[in-house]
């Protein structure tokens, strides 16, 4: 059984990688492409304003990466300037970037779920009363701790960092997505975004292939994103949260 990664390529190549040391046949297969933020402008005020900025939440790794990415020459991070994220992924980004732990708040390794609510939950007992909150995130996204921010009394505010779009697959991905499509008992699909479901289709359609959608196996990394499967025809979803060797657990579990 071949196991399809569909994050962004940077990650993607990763998670192939990690899984393909233990033993899976792995490929990568990036549903989301990853593009630059479309007002750099915008990023670049965001960093000069760090200084004046209690908290920043990454909402994802790729927020991490291109918001660093854009990191103006001659500005560092304020050694003030607290970072939260809502699951190990995006901490270890932050991490590479030099961030100290005690300057981090992400859920434990061993939380139920990586997400806002989880997130949240580690925030909310704090006095937020006219404290400036930074969520660095895509074009789009929730605005559910956003609001829980606002509630709190904090002045919350937005920077894009980059944009996700539907990717171009090459000649040898849109042979893969074919292979896959053709073949849906022997592929498992490991979802981390309802989006990239939403791209999936899109390329299915673009390419004139038919799924058959019921036969798919499919892991999902949360339950919003298992409910998005479902509703696109997948029946053979299940849940996992987004650690490796959940993943291939749960990988294991549905092999013949």
């Amino acid at each position: 059984m071949k196991v399809l990664v569909t994050r962004p390529r940077g990650q993607a190549e990763e998670w192939v990688a990690s899984l393909r040391g233990l033993g899976l046949d792995a490929e990568a297969l990036p549903l989301i492409e990853i593009a630059p933020a479309p007002d750099a402008a915008a990023v670049a005020r965001a960093w000069q304003e760090l200084s004046h900025t209690d908290l920043v939440v990454f909402v994802s790794p790729n927020a991490v990466e291109q918001f660093f990415a854009a990191q103006p020459e001659g500005v560092s991070w304020p050694a003030t300037t607290r970072v939260a994220s809502p699951g190990p992924g995006t901490d270890r980004e932050l991490a590479r970037r030099g961030l100290p732990a005690a300057a981090r708040v992400t859920p434990p390794a061993d939380a139920e779920q990586f997400d806002s609510e989880a997130l949240w939950q580690l925030l909310r007992h704090e006095d937020w009363r006219g404290r400036p909150v930074l969520i660095v995130r895509g074009t789009s996204g929730r605005n559910w701790l956003a609001a829980r921010f606002t509630e709190a009394g904090a002045q919350v505010r937005f920077v894009s960092a980059y944009e996700r779009r539907t990717p171009h697959l090459d000649a040898a991905g849109g042979a893969l997505l074919r292979r896959a499509i053709e073949r849906p008992r022997q592929h498992v699909w490991i979802f981390s975004s309802s989006e990239s479901i939403d791209h999936l289709q899109t390329l299915c359609e673009a390419a004139g292939l038919r799924p058959r959608w019921p036969e798919f196996l499919a892991l999902a990394t949360h339950p919003r994103i298992a409910a998005a499967a479902r509703r696109a025809g997948i029946d053979g979803v299940m849940e996992c949260t987004p650690a490796v060797a959940d993943v291939v657990r749960s990988i294991q579990s549905l092999a013949p």
